[in-house]
C-alpha cells in the first residue's frame, strides 16, 4: 500500500533531484484571470511565467496544486470523476523540452512507483485541424524507452489548454495505466478499453503555442512542459482499486455516510453513485469555502450553492438530514 504522503513526497523528492524547486499550491480562486471560476490545473496560477516572466524560483518547478473542474460536476457519481482533485506538477519554463519530460515522467513512474511497462499505454497527438503536424518527437522517445507501439495511440484530441480563452497550449502526450491489478493487460492499446480499465495518471503538456483572441493558434517565443498527474487517480490505481472512493483520500468520508443512513457503499448502483456525489460535492464544498467563498446566486457562490443543493438531494435519497456538517468533518 502506498499512502496520499508517501506519494507526494515519493513525486517531490523526484523532482528535487532534477532540480526542481518546489512552489507551494496557489488558492483554488484565480488572482487575475477573469476568464475561469476556479483553479482548474497546476498550470494556471504559472500562465505570467509559461509566457516568458521569469520565475524568482528559475525554470525548473514542482508542487502538488488543489484544483475544482466544473466541467466535472455532471460526471460525477462514476468511480473515477471529482469535482475537487490534486494535481501532482512539474514545469519547465524555457529550459528541457519533449525528450528531457517525456524521460523523467518514465523514471517517475516505471523506476520510483515501480508501475511494470507491461500495465503502460500512451496517446500522442495526431495533428487536428488547427495544428497540422503529428507529434513524431514523442512517439520517437516513447519507443526509444521500450513501450511498443500496440501501446501508443494517436489522437487528434490530445491537446491541452489554454486554461482561459486565450493563452499558452499545445499538443500532449498522456499515460495511461491498466487497472485493477488481478486481470491481465491486452497487448494493444485500444480505445475502447479506455473508460473501462486504462486511467490516465500523467499528461505532459508540450507548450509550444499561445492562442490568441482571434482564435488563431501561433508558436511560442518560449516553449514549456507543464506534467499533470491526478493525486486520487494515482493512489488508487497502485494501490489495485478500481474505485476512487475506496482509497484513503475519500473513504473516510464514503464511511462517514454509511454510518449515517445505516446503509452499506456497494448495496445498490444508486446508492453507490448517491454516496460518491455527496462525498466529493462536501469536500469541494469544503475547499472552496476554505478559500473564502460562500453561497450565492452567482459566480463562484453559484458553483458552491449548486454543489451543498446536489449533496443534500442525494442525502435526502439515502435517507439522511442536516448531515452535511458531520460529513464535512472527515474532510477537515
Amino acid at each position: 500500500m502506498i499512502t496520499r504522503k508517501q506519494l507526494i513526497s515519493k513525486y517531490i523528492e523526484f523532482f528535487k533531484s532534477k532540480n526542481h524547486k518546489v512552489i507551494p499550491s496557489a488558492s483554488i480562486i484565480p488572482e487575475n484571470d477573469p476568464t475561469v471560476l476556479f483553479i482548474t490545473a497546476g498550470m494556471h496560477p504559472l500562465i505570467p511565467y509559461l509566457l516568458g516572466q521569469k520565475h524568482p524560483l528559475g525554470k525548473r518547478l514542482v508542487n502538488v496544486q488543489k484544483c475544482i473542474r466544473t466541467t466535472d460536476i455532471d460526471e460525477v457519481g462514476d468511480a473515477t470523476h471529482h469535482t475537487f482533485l490534486e494535481m501532482l506538477g512539474n514545469w519547465s519554463l524555457g529550459d528541457y523540452w519533449k525528450k528531457e519530460a517525456i524521460e523523467m515522467t518514465f523514471e517517475f513512474h516505471t523506476k520510483i512507483l515501480k508501475i511494470p511497462i507491461e500495465r503502460y499505454a500512451i496517446t500522442v497527438f495526431s495533428g487536428n485541424k488547427d495544428v497540422k503536424n503529428k507529434d513524431e518527437e514523442s512517439i520517437n522517445k516513447w519507443l526509444s524507452l521500450g513501450i511498443p507501439k500496440e501501446r501508443i495511440l494517436f489522437q487528434e484530441d490530445n491537446w491541452w489548454g489554454p486554461a482561459g480563452e486565450t493563452g499558452p497550449c499545445g499538443p500532449d502526450t498522456e499515460m495511461f495505466y491498466w487497472s485493477p491489478n488481478d486481470i491481465r493487460p491486452p497487448k494493444k492499446y485500444n480505445q475502447k478499453d479506455k473508460d473501462i480499465k486504462w486511467v490516465e495518471i500523467g499528461n505532459d503538456v508540450l507548450i509550444e503555442f499561445i492562442k490568441e483572441k482571434s482564435g488563431k493558434f501561433v508558436k511560442a517565443k518560449q516553449k514549456n512542459i507543464d506534467f499533470g498527474g491526478g493525486v486520487e487517480r494515482t493512489l488508487t490505481v497502485l494501490n489495485g482499486l478500481d474505485d476512487n472512493y475506496l482509497s484513503e483520500v475519500f473513504f473516510p468520508i464514503i464511511r462517514r455516510i454509511e454510518i449515517m443512513s445505516g446503509k452499506k457503499y456497494n448495496e445498490s448502483k444508486e446508492i453507490t453513485k448517491s454516496m460518491r456525489i455527496i462525498a466529493d460535492h462536501v469536500k469541494a464544498s469544503v475547499f472552496i469555502i476554505a478559500d473564502g467563498i460562500l453561497p450565492s446566486n452567482t459566480g463562484q457562490g453559484y458553483v458552491l450553492r449548486r454543489l451543498i443543493r446536489r449533496a443534500v438531494r442525494h442525502g435526502k435519497f439515502l435517507g439522511l438530514k442536516d448531515f452535511v456538517e458531520k460529513v464535512a468533518e472527515p474532510v477537515l
